[in-house]
Formats: structure tokens, C-alpha cells, sequence
């Protein structure tokens, strides 16, 4: 919203400065983007008349005139601007002014002639204008006046930006109605007079969406002049509130718009076809709107039609057939209350929008539309002339006026300030809004330009802005705190990145928002959650795995040539239930793609694979101890996939990405991941004290043949369920398949470490664990290999 500074202060006029003003506004939540002077800075130009033009005898396009400048004697001044003439009046800058850029005016000689001045041009005092050479001003300008002064240059334009929920201040009368709250400088009210009809031409009205048009008002003006010329006051506020002034009869409701907040639309009557219906469109139904698009209209679309064909899109924009031109004589004047519910989006629907439809879809006062279009009648009849007929008003469906109630102690506790019943009291009358005083508090009836007065917060805001936020002291919070028991069996949630930053994995942060083909890719989910209304078109479903998102975050480091990427993420997942129910775990995963270590000269380059994110998950589990079986998983490749079972559940998967994905997302190679329950990660075992054994440690070497089907993991169960307590270490390091072992078998050379705490082990407790051992492997299918 931009307006002027000094249309503001015909309204109401505090005793602040600029940058005083603009500080109040942003402080009461209408923040001011910017401030701007209306023209820049010159000085020493006055309003001038030519009374003595001739041509230059040295130069074809220079003239020698003559000019009254109000200082008692007529000034030569050569000119060279096209439109220069006897009787004009225009800026004149006199010896010693300093233009624009500083640019300093002082007596000279053009071709031989001289010359006392300079008549100026808009551009050349930085003052919009289209006229191609000076600024032509209206006949009764005073001459000897300054330009500045004349023309209000002396002015600040405010750009205010507006929240959503406060249509109201879109206005001039909103913003002085703010600002008088604000700082009790009194408001100048402006006069707004029944028209009386001074002829009988009407149209009837009828509402056929009562829940979409609240109230329309229309009258007949005839005999307009739609050539008139528009003032140059209105002019100047149009333009300085940055609308383009076009004619007479649409600058007069642009004016109304940004005066009273309501916008108007003016039909040509004579392209009227019977009454006037406000209803939806039909199908079938087409309309050229005045910016010259044409628009195939829809059920969902309110529109004004006649006896015959729409003429306007509601609240958005009017039809290019029943514009009004200068040929125009007769005009419908329209002022009505559309609901912001039936307005909103509309105008992003059809790629266009209009200043109506930006204040319609926010809330228009519902009480307004009596008073605009009376000024706007008012307006016509002063500027293009005319005869009023009778207001025809048709009322369906308005809006209910809310009460509200507010606690003085639930304001106090909020704020942190004591207020009176009184001071609040005031606050509300300066606000205008309707209230009741009651035992605890007040119950407040918004007013019908207020939309956003709902709940008691919303009136406890109202408060604190006119009570002025910089004036609530701004104590430091005081309480106690406690410290939180740290239970030993639950690792902290900032040990686990730790841990992970220390595996050289960086923590990323993605969307719980994610395109709905990653839930189908990665997770098998024909069914995820839906937004209701997505940000964006990628962002329509809840995640149910944290793998795409690792996947993209890999995808957009190797588009910027990063070779190695190591990344994890700790986050909510969201998973339906086949009762229609949701649930919120959280997740660890991580992926790790490219060479096993950073580049460096004292090893060689190589890919991370299967095992590394293995190590990874066993690191992140410690000291338990997991089992790892053959899975299935969208995500994974079909033989290099394993469940991650704790306890006999499976927590989790690790394993390398399906070579489906590596293709369709363009990776080179397979990049290795794992995803695991946060909650099993961050469970912990008590720390148990045992003394360091001082006694030889005794180290015995199996080699087993196993079919290829048998898993290490069901082979070192059994064994380990087997062996004595003596036995520290059961670990595989070798595995062998070819010469001297059978096809379809495999040799598994295992390590045990035995080792007592209290004494040394003699050989024959050794041997008996050992057999021990070797008996529950061969109850699994194993063989000593020979």
C-alpha cells in the first residue's frame, strides 16, 4: 500500500516528523518498506507565464521569450522545447537555482542572446510527466509561486506492507484511522452526502449467491461528460499512490478505492441488457475482461451478469464490452461486499489479479458500500456532471459481527504489564470498537471493517500495539531450573551425531515433504500420507523413509563435483496404518558413496561397499551386539540387502542401493546406505566394571565347511551359545572357496580367544570349550576341514 504523506495529514496530522511517523507505523505492526520524497531536491523554480515568444534569428529551433515570473519585470529566456507558447504557464528556474543534480542556473548566452533562466521540463525536475518539452501547468497557477510548493513536492510517499489480516489499513481512511488511534491526534472526518436522484432511471438487483454476495449497490448516472478532464489534486494522489490516471469516470473510482478502501466498478448503461444478476457462471460462458484476456468462465467463478451475458468477473475485474470510454454518457455505478472465502485464489487461478480482487480476498468492510458510492456519485457529478437516480440496494447474506471477550489479568499475565480497566477502556474507544465492561474484563464487539478480531489474543494484541510494544519493559526471564535424570541405558541424542560426525558423516536437514515418486522408489508406498494443500507439486506426500532425501541431497553434490559424500539424518518418518491411524517414528540413516577415505598418498583408492556401512551400524548399536539376515527392500539391491534383527526384530536395513535407482537417478556407482529406529540406537547397556585379565589369553583356529545357504551370523550363534565364559573373541577371518572344498560349500576360518579373568587356562580346559564349540557347529551342518 503506498500513499502520500500529505493526503495522510488532510485526514489526520500528528505532531511527529517523517521518520517519526514511519517508526509509530512499524511499531504498530504496519511495516513501512520504504520512504520516499515525492521529487528530489532543487530549489529557486517558480511558476512563470510567457508573454513573448519569437524565434531565435541564429537558431531554427530555439525561441527568445519573454516571461512574468512574479518578480515585477519581464525575464528573456531562450528556449528550445516545442511546446512553448504565448499564455503558457510552466516552472521557471531563475539565476541562482540549483536543479537536480546539482545543476546551477545562472545567466547566459545561447547563440548570441541572452538569456535570465531556464523553463523547465518535468523530467528535469524529476516530476512525472508525458508531455514532450515543458511542464505545462493549468491556467489559474499562480504565477511567482513556488513549483514545490504549488505542486506539493515537499511530500514523502509511504510504502506500507500490509499483513494479510489487516485489509483494513489498505486505505487512506484505514491508515489515518490507525494513526489516530495510535497517537489520539484527532481524525478530520470527511463529509460524505446523500446524492438526491434528480432523475428516476434505475436497474433492478438481484443476488442469486446469497452466501457469495453479501450486499451490491448500484446507481444510474446520466448525462456524464466521460471526457472531462480529472482534476489535477486527484491526479497527483493517484499518482503518488501508484496508479496510472487513465479518465475521468475510472480515476474517480480508483480514487474511491484508495480513499475508502471499497472498490467500484462503473458500467457503460447503454450496453446493459435489463437488470443486473450477481450469480456463478455457467458453462459454456466467456468474458473479455478489460486487460483484453478472454476468460472461459466456470461454475466456481462468481460473476455480474445482465439480462443476457456476464459483464464482470465479482470482485476481480470487469469485462472489456461494458467498459466505460469517453463516448460514454450513461453509467452504472456498482459498490458492493463480496465474501473474501469466494474471492480468494481466483484471481491466481486465472494468471491475473487486479487491486480489488487484492482487497476483496482479504476482507472488505461490509458496512462500507453505502458511503463510497456516494462519494464516488458525489465525485462524477462534481468533475463530468451529470444526473444521479435513486440508490438500488438488494441484501442477502453479511457477515456476523464477533464478540469478543478479554480477561484484565489474562492481559496482564501476557503482556507483563498492569493495565487499568480504564487505560484499556480508552484503548478500545480510540480502536472504535463496541464494548462492555464486565466483572473480570471487557466483551468486545469488532467492528465490520475488522476481520481479524476473533479470539481474546487477538484483542490483547490490539492493546500492546497502541500501548506501544517499546514501552513494555523488557525484563530478562527469570526461573529455576532442574536438572533432568540421564537414565545410563539412553544414549543422548547429541552422542549419536557425535558419533557419526566422528565416522566423517555431515548431518543434512530435508523436507518432510517429499515428491510422491520417491515414496513408490525407495519405500513401496502406493498409499502415503497427502497433503492437503502442498507447498509445492514435488512436496504432495509425507516421507515414510528418510532415503530420498539422501539420495537428492547425493545427486545435487555430484551435479557440483563432489566425488565423496558422507551424510546422515536423524528425523520423523510418517506411516499410515491400515486403520487409518498415523504414527511419527523417528529414524537414523546414512549413506556413504565414493572412496572408503578421503584422497590421500598413504592409501590406495577404494569404493566404500556393503561392509563399511555394516561397520557403521555396528558402531551405532554398540555394545549390542545385532544379528544381520538376508532382506528385501524397495531401496536395496536384491543381494547385497540385510535386516538389521535385534532381540529378534528387525530394526532396520543396511545394504547397497538397487541398481533400478542408481540408473534412474544418473550415479555412477551404488552409493551404500542403512536406516535404522532412532529409538535402538539410542538405547545403551549399564556400564559394568570388570577387571583387566593379567593372564595369557589362548587363541584357537577353526576352519569349518558350510553348505553356501548356512549364514555366518547362525553359525557364530550357536557356537557362542555353546562356549564357556572363558571365551572373549568368536570372530570370522577368512572365507574360501575352490580346490579341496566341495561345490555349493564354503570354508569359514574362524578366531577364538579365551581368556580368564582369575588364573591361566590349562589345555584341557581349552580343548573342552573348543569341542564345545566345534559340536554346536556341526550341529548346524558344519565340517572340520581336513
Amino acid at each position: 500500500m503506498q500513499f502520500s504523506e500529505q493526503w495522510l495529514r488532510s485526514r489526520v496530522n500528528p505532531s511527529l516528523s517523517t521518520d517519526e511517523l514511519s517508526y509509530l507505523l512499524t511499531m504498530a505492526g504496519l511495516e513501512v518498506e520504504e520512504v520516499q520524497q515525492a521529487a528530489p531536491a532543487f530549489s529557486g523554480v517558480v511558476i512563470a507565464e510567457v508573454k513573448e515568444c519569437v524565434k531565435h534569428e541564429n537558431a531554427d529551433r530555439l525561441r527568445v521569450t519573454k516571461v512574468d515570473a512574479g518578480t515585477g519585470e519581464l525575464i528573456q529566456i531562450v528556449c528550445g522545447a516545442p511546446n512553448v507558447a504565448v499564455g503558457v504557464k510552466i516552472p521557471c528556474a531563475l539565476p541562482g537555482a540549483v536543479l537536480p543534480g546539482d545543476f546551477k542556473i545562472k545567466p547566459t548566452k545561447m547563440r548570441g542572446v541572452e538569456s535570465g533562466g531556464m523553463l523547465c521540463s518535468g523530467k528535469e525536475l524529476g516530476v512525472p510527466d508525458e508531455a514532450d518539452g515543458l511542464l505545462l501547468l493549468p491556467a489559474d497557477a499562480p504565477v511567482g509561486q513556488s513549483i514545490r510548493d504549488y505542486l506539493g513536492l515537499d511530500d514523502a510517499l509511504f510504502t506500507l506492507k500490509i499483513t494479510p489480516n489487516r485489509a483494513d489499513c489498505l486505505s487512506l481512511r484505514g491508515i489515518a484511522r490507525e494513526v489516530a488511534a495510535l497517537t489520539g491526534a484527532p481524525l478530520a472526518p470527511l463529509a460524505i452526502d446523500a446524492v438526491a436522484p434528480q432523475c428516476d432511471d434505475k436497474r433492478a438487483i438481484r443476488i442469486d449467491a446469497a452466501n457469495a454476495c453479501g450486499r451490491y449497490i448500484g446507481r444510474v448516472i446520466k448525462g456524464v461528460n466521460a471526457a472531462a478532464a480529472t482534476p489535477e489534486w486527484m491526479q497527483r494522489r493517484l499518482e503518488r499512490s501508484g496508479l496510472r490516471p487513465i479518465s475521468a469516470i475510472v480515476d474517480i473510482t480508483n480514487y474511491v478505492l484508495l480513499e475508502q478502501g471499497q472498490p467500484m466498478h462503473a458500467f457503460d448503461l447503454a450496453k446493459l441488457d435489463g437488470g443486473i444478476n450477481v450469480r456463478f457462471a455457467r458453462d459454456g460462458e466467456k468474458l473479455v475482461c478489460l486487460n483484453e484476456k478472454e476468460v472461459a468462465l466456470t461454475p466456481e467463478l462468481l460473476v455480474i451478469a445482465d439480462d443476457s451475458k456476464p459483464l464482470a468477473i465479482a470482485g476481480i475485474m470487469g469485462g472489456l464490452e461494458s467498459g466505460v470510454t469517453t463516448a460514454t454518457s450513461d453509467i452504472f455505478f456498482e459498490s458492493a461486499f463480496f465474501n473474501p472465502d469466494i474471492i480468494a485464489g481466483k484471481a491466481r487461478e486465472l494468471g491475473f489479479g487486479s487491486d480489488s480482487s487484492y482487497r476483496y480476498e482479504r476482507g472488505v468492510d461490509f458496512m462500507l458500500q453505502q458511503e463510497a458510492i456516494e462519494r464516488a456519485t458525489a465525485l462524477t457529478l462534481e468533475i463530468c456532471g451529470g444526473a444521479a437516480g435513486p440508490l438500488v440496494e438488494t441484501v442477502a447474506e453479511l457477515p456476523a459481527r464477533n464478540r469478543v471477550k478479554v480477561r484484565t489479568a489474562r492481559v496482564a499475565k501476557v503482556l507483563g504489564v498492569t493495565l487499568a480497566a480504564e487505560q484499556i477502556a480508552a484503548i478500545f474507544t480510540r480502536l472504535g470498537f463496541v464494548f462492555d465492561a464486565v466483572e473480570d474484563g471487557f466483551v468486545v464487539e469488532a467492528p465490520s471493517f475488522r476481520y481479524d478480531i476473533a479470539i481474546e489474543e487477538d484483542l490483547i494484541e490490539e492493546i500492546a500495539r497502541v500501548y506501544g510494544y517499546d514501552t513494555i519493559p523488557s525484563d530478562a526471564p527469570r526461573s529455576r531450573l532442574a536438572m533432568l535424570p540421564q537414565p545410563e541405558t539412553l544414549r543422548p541424542r547429541s552422542e549419536v551425531r557425535r558419533l557419526l560426525a566422528g565416522r566423517d558423516f555431515q548431518e543434512i536437514v530435508s523436507y518432510a515433504f517429499v515428491e510422491e515418486k520417491w515414496e513408490r522408489d525407495f519405500a513401496g508406498n502406493n498409499n502415503p500420507v497427502r497433503l492437503q494443500n502442498p507447498i509445492a507439486s514435488q512436496m504432495s506426500v509425507m516421507r515414510s523413509s528418510l532415503i530420498g532425501g539422501l539420495v537428492d541431497v547425493l545427486a545435487g553434490n555430484l551435479n557440483r563435483k563432489h566425488n565423496r559424500v558422507r551424510v546422515f539424518e536423524i528425523a520423523r518418518v510418517f506411516l499410515k496404518q491400515a486403520d487409518g491411524s498415523l504414527q511419527q517414528p523417528e529414524r537414523v540413516a546414512g549413506l556413504a558413496y565414493g572412496s572408503r577415505v578421503a584422497e590421500q598418498w598413504a592409501s590406495k583408492a577404494e569404493r566404500v561397499d556393503f561392509y563399511d556401512a555394516k561397520a557403521d551400524v555396528e558402531a551405532l548399536l554398540q555394545p549390542r551386539v545385532a544379528e544381520y539376515r538376508k532382506g528385501e527392500h524397495p531401496a536395496f539391491h536384491p543381494g547385497r540387502c540385510a535386516e538389521v534383527v535385534l532381540d529378534g526384530a528387525v530394526v532396520g536395513h543396511v545394504g547397497e542401493l538397487h541398481p533400478r535407482w542408481v540408473q534412474a537417478y544418473g550415479l555412477s556407482t551404488a552409493p551404500v546406505l542403512f536406516e535404522l529406529a532412532a529409538e535402538v540406537v539410542e538405547q545403551s547397556r549399564r556400564v559394568a566394571l570388570q577387571p583387566v585379565s593379567k593372564f595369557q589369553p589362548v587363541r584357537r583356529d577353526l576352519a569349518l565347511v558350510v553348505a553356501e545357504e548356512v549364514t555366518l551370523a547362525s553359525l557364530q550363534q550357536a557356537m557362542q551359545a555353546a562356549a564357556p565364559e572363558s571365551v572373549r573373541e568368536l570372530a570370522l577371518f577368512d572365507v574360501y572357496r575352490g580346490k579341496g572344498v566341495e561345490e555349493g560349500k564354503k570354508s569359514l576360518a574362524l578366531r577364538i580367544i579365551m581368556q580368564a579373568p582369575d588364573r591361566t587356562l590349562v589345555d584341557e580346559e581349552v580343548e573342552q570349550g573348543v569341542a564345545a564349540m566345534l559340536a554346536a557347529a556341526q550341529a548346524c551342518g558344519a565340517e572340520l576341514r581336513a
